[in-house]
């Protein structure tokens, strides 16, 4: 028999309300057999997510400030989605026993992961699947590393005494010992990743709250059409400038065994939402159309520093030189376009904090330039799409979208992939450039 691992995230889980939704979402394919769950999240604006409810419980208790009209919020709110839903489970004994571990001085992972843990338990006993905890299963090191292949091992061993069953996300325990460990935020993400590789699922579905992705930001384009599909190779340059609903460490575990991830929407549960594989989007074969891209996306804050000197490339080690000062003030670097007698590093500008004048001294005394400028306030925006490959002409579309709005081009940087065309422009005219790349390509 196949099997799906089906992931629902926090609002998916929110109340009684979502999760008759989820169930029926579960029933309505018998394939899907393997469910992974967030803790519950916001149902309104101005509503609080569990875990960040359990997380000032435990600084309450940390500071000895009374806690207990708080936790009472978060029992009262799982106690409610028992209710409403007729779930027969033991809900009193087990906030009975997380209360008893956070009077006794629990770590602050152990409480914050019981938002999962209930919300895990609570979901298996309505859809009438085995719970099984995924403490001693999810595996890290003593420094709080993920143990992939000895997670897969434990998983694939247990879920094999399992038709069905439902795992909590975001957390595992340190190998040979009972500490709980998070993973970060969106963990739940890598949890359902994790499971479906483990059991080789046909496919991972990842529910949320919004139907798949979308080939830009809606805040800044109207309407922007969705995305059907799309490669891994792709998601990873998108996701790097920040669009995704899909946490980005949860595409290793399923590209590595090539089980293809959707990303559905648990209100519109019959939208085909976004689908992502290993192969080439439906962007592949638009070379021939007028759009070849896939998506658009973009980040704000970056600072450019450009080091100019005659004969550089001649200069044996000047590269290595730059990269370790950078490396010695603890600075990561996003890009480094380069030129004949030219070297820019582009940083994130919340790296640089306290550290500018220092990186400059260190640049000027080390590598000897003839001159080095800095330009702040950089955006960069990243037009992504298998169907550039190859595709003659593509970049110049982007360079012809910016100079028809007189923006002026800070950097451009194209991967040897042919995916992916990277440009940098000045922050004020970040939303206009984003416009007019769209338009270009889409509209």
């Amino acid at each position: 028999m196949g099997n799906k691992v089906v992931k629902f995230g926090g609002s998916s889980v929110a109340d009684g309300i979502q999760l008759a939704k989820m169930k029926s979402i579960v029933e309505s394919d018998s394939s899907r057999r393997y469910v992974v769950v967030s803790a519950p999240g916001k149902r309104f604006s101005g509503d609080s997510k569990i875990t960040d409810l359990l997380f000032l419980c435990k600084s309450q208790k940390d500071r000895n400030v009374d806690y207990e009209q708080l936790f009472q919020v978060v029992a009262d709110r799982y106690n409610g989605i028992k209710h409403s839903l007729g779930i027969e489970a033991d809900l009193d004994s087990e906030l009975a026993a997380i209360k008893n571990r956070l009077d006794g001085g629990c770590s602050e992972d152990y409480i914050v992961s019981r938002g999962e843990y209930l919300s895990a338990f609570l979901a298996a006993a309505y859809l009438g699947y085995d719970f099984v905890d995924t403490a001693g299963l999810i595996l890290f090191d003593s420094r709080g590393r993920l143990l992939a292949e000895e997670t897969n091992d434990a998983l694939r061993t247990e879920l094999s005494r399992h038709s069905h069953a439902v795992l909590p996300g975001f957390y595992g325990t340190r190998k040979g010992t009972d500490d709980i460990t998070l993973l970060s935020r969106g963990g739940s993400d890598v949890t359902g990743s994790l499971v479906a590789r483990a059991v080789d699922a046909e496919i991972y579905e990842n529910w949320t709250d919004v139907s798949g992705l979308l080939m830009a930001d809606p805040r800044i384009i109207t309407s922007p059409k969705p995305i059907e599909s799309i490669s891994y190779m792709e998601l990873r340059e998108l996701s790097y400038m920040g669009a995704s609903v899909l946490h980005e460490d949860a595409v290793f575990p399923v590209r590595e065994s090539d089980i293809p991830i959707n990303i559905r929407n648990t209100n519109e549960p019959d939208a085909p939402g976004t689908l992502i594989t290993s192969g080439k989007s439906s962007s592949a074969a638009r070379h021939d159309s007028s759009c070849w891209i896939s998506g658009i996306a973009g980040k704000k804050d970056f600072t450019v520093i450009s080091i100019y000197k005659n004969m550089m490339n001649k200069e044996m080690g000047f590269v290595r030189k730059a990269l370790m000062i950078l490396e010695e003030n603890h600075i990561n670097f996003d890009h480094m376009p380069t030129g004949i007698d030219s070297l820019s590093v582009v940083i994130e500008s919340s790296e640089l904090e306290g550290k500018l004048d220092d990186v400059i001294e260190a640049f000027e005394r080390q590598l000897s330039p003839d001159d080095i400028d800095v330009f702040t306030d950089i955006s960069l925006i990243a037009v992504v799409g298998n169907g550039m490959k190859g595709a003659p002409g593509s970049s110049a579309r982007v360079l012809n979208a910016i100079a028809r709005e007189n923006i002026n081009l800070r950097m451009i940087n194209q991967s040897t992939t042919e995916i992916s065309v990277i440009i940098g422009v000045e922050s004020k005219h970040f939303e206009k450039a984003m416009q007019a790349i769209y338009s270009e390509f889409v509209d």
